[in-house]
């Protein structure tokens, strides 16, 4: 994975609600928002991206959720291609493979259990660019009421 770069490079590939809800608008971030796109859709449209040139920017396996047991995903590419790296294309060429090894657990899962894997994933990627994801659930919540 490349250094982080200028944070208007970052482009956020996500199938996951909470992060337009709280980073959308901030005027740092563009973000590519397919909620009808899987967890591993998503890993192929950023192992695509790659392949294009894009530059990898957080690992595609980050944190300890294994991908069978979560449906969200975050990843940052580049907006612009910057050329192929073979490294980032391997990675993302290994978490599909990865993926495509565990069996999808098939839970029911529930609205509370859907909000807290959208919060880790959500805390993944802020933590990844350092944004103050606390900041992001509190302006995300008034913007409710």
């Amino acid at each position: 994975m490349a250094t982080m770069g200028n944070e208007r490079d970052f482009l956020i590939l996500t199938n996951n609600p909470l992060v337009p809800a709280c980073m959308e608008g901030k005027g740092k971030y563009t973000i590519r928002f397919c909620p009808e796109k899987s967890y591993r859709e998503i890993l192929v449209m950023a192992r695509d991206m790659v392949y294009a040139g894009h530059t990898l920017y957080t690992h595609p396996l980050s944190g300890s959720v294994k991908p069978n047991e979560t449906p969200y995903k975050s990843v940052i590419v580049s907006v612009e291609p910057h050329g192929f790296d073979s490294d980032q294309g391997e990675i993302m060429a290994n978490a599909i493979a990865v993926f495509d090894k565990f069996t999808p657990i098939g839970w029911n899962l529930n609205e509370r259990i859907l909000a807290d894997f959208q919060l880790i994933d959500y805390t993944l990627l802020a933590g990844a660019i350092n944004f103050d994801a606390a900041a992001g659930i509190s302006n995300q919540s008034t913007r409710r009421e």
